[in-house]
């Protein structure tokens, strides 16, 4: 993907957030299409975090304990964990339990550190919407 695709990609979002900053679309699982959330139920925030890939590598990692992913910035917030419609959680994986579609098991879609309790990250790269 060239940078002026990426760009308008990353800028292009009015679509997907109502005037009170909240998402105005449904979010769905990439894979199912299960709805994650329902409108009006996060808050889009840019903040940096890693998550693990969505696909198996077919081959075995070139560095001995490192982990194939992404860092992404553009997330939908969500305070309470009742807030979602379908979701799933892993084990913990240190102090962070990632977020899986609760249907299909695909993941991780989003990020929650177990220090704080109202803090919830849905990649939006990682979702669609609908």
């Amino acid at each position: 993907m060239d940078n002026d695709q990426q760009s308008k990609e990353s800028t292009d979002r009015s679509d997907l957030v109502s005037e009170d900053g909240k998402n105005s679309k449904s979010v769905v699982c990439q894979r199912c299409g299960s709805k994650v959330l329902c409108p009006g139920m996060a808050v889009l925030v840019e903040k940096e975090l890693f998550l693990p890939s969505m696909r198996k590598k077919s081959g075995p990692s070139t560095t001995e304990g490192s982990v194939d992913g992404d860092t992404l910035t553009t997330h939908w917030f969500v305070q309470d964990m009742f807030d979602f419609d379908n979701v799933g959680f892993t084990k913990d994986v240190g102090k962070i339990k990632y977020l899986i579609c609760a249907d299909c098991e695909i993941g991780p879609i989003g990020w929650h550190c177990l220090d704080d309790l109202t803090s919830y990250y849905v990649a939006v790269e990682r979702v669609n919407h609908a």
